[in-house]
């Protein structure tokens, strides 16, 4: 049975504060055989973009009872990522089959649970956008946004980490609506794209605004109707004051909390009984019923350009550890991709 080099990245070992690129190991010891065991309904893959996403960094603590497992120490990281089939043994898929799902932060992976995966129908858009507009990101941002929200022509739209994989998308189909919308970012540069770029009525460098209330008031001076929740903390609290009556808050993650060993607590949540607010988390894999739907409605947007997507990417695993801590600093703009190979 023929065997090749699979080049892997390893996660070291459970993380405290804000994770290191030397938390995660890159090694080329590792050997994979081209072939499945005998009987086996598995899939083997050829990775081709791996996706970095603010979820991972729950996963690299210790952690019980969460949606998601933690990451194993000495073992190789997984994700979402975009992949060939090699070989099949599961009668869904062939060799030669381009899938996206949860893959291994590794040149071959092979997948024991075949029917998690995704396969690919739509192969005249960039592969790529299957890690971001076309996967998960997407999926949070249209059930986050349209399920949760139900928005209306005319309201006010307010997204926080706004240039993100997620943020960008909510940001558009907000204007698609008819609605206004501000969005909020951490550098001039992705304060910039937002209104030039993604369409944003207005947006603002939350680094530079000493009160977050003000600010808010500034933009919204009739209030906010919906508030699409990425990073939790100050910012909420802030918001929490300037919602209107009747109110929906979409709740899809809080990046400013994931690196303290304890979280912030968060003011002025009377607000939400005073407003009759509506605060709704919610994990997208309990919603991938609805993803046939959500293709229906952006494969068009893509294809018409009415829609943008901006990526940043970098080349090669060994690139793959620099690119996962840089998403919990804002380093990256745009959805963050590893290219594992080109197909």
């Amino acid at each position: 049975m023929e065997e090749v080099r699979n080049q892997q990245v390893i996660f070291k070992d459970y993380v405290n504060g804000f994770p290191k690129e030397s938390d995660m190991i890159l090694t080329t010891s590792a050997t994979v055989p081209l072939q499945l065991p005998q009987g086996s309904n598995g899939v083997l893959l050829k990775n081709l973009y791996l996706s970095c996403d603010p979820y991972m960094r729950g996963r690299m603590t210790k952690t019980e009872g969460s949606y998601v497992a933690s990451f194993t120490p000495g073992s190789p990281i997984t994700g979402y990522g975009v992949a060939k089939v090699v070989e099949s043994g599961h009668s869904s898929l062939k060799k030669g089959d381009l899938v996206w799902g949860f893959t291994g932060w590794q040149e071959y992976s092979i997948i024991t649970a075949p029917e998690t995966l995704f396969k690919i129908q739509h192969t005249d858009v960039p592969l790529s956008y299957y890690t971001g507009i076309l996967g998960m990101p997407g999926m949070t941002a249209y059930y986050g946004f349209y399920e949760i929200c139900a928005p209306k022509k005319g309201e006010y739209v307010f997204v926080s980490a706004a240039s993100g994989a997620v943020g960008q998308l909510v940001g558009q189909f907000a204007k698609l609506t008819g609605c206004y919308v501000v969005g909020t970012a951490g550098t001039k540069e992705k304060v910039e794209l937002l209104k030039t770029k993604f369409g944003f009525d207005e947006a603002f460098n939350y680094k530079e605004e000493p009160n977050l209330d003000a600010s808010l008031k500034r933009y919204f001076p009739e209030g906010i109707d919906i508030y699409f929740e990425n990073v939790g903390g100050k910012m909420l609290e802030a918001v929490l004051l300037n919602m209107r009556v009747n109110g929906r808050i979409s709740v899809c993650g809080m990046i400013s909390q994931y690196n303290l060993n304890q979280e912030e607590g968060v003011r002025n949540l009377s607000s939400i009984i005073m407003k009759r607010l509506l605060v709704k988390g919610f994990i997208v894999t309990d919603h991938y019923n609805l993803y046939p739907k959500y293709m229906e409605m952006v494969i068009p947007l893509i294809k018409e350009e009415k829609i943008c997507y901006i990526e940043d990417i970098v080349e090669g695993l060994e690139s793959a550890p620099k690119a996962l801590v840089g998403i919990f600093s804002g380093k990256n703009v745009g959805k963050q991709v590893v290219v594992v190979a080109r197909e």
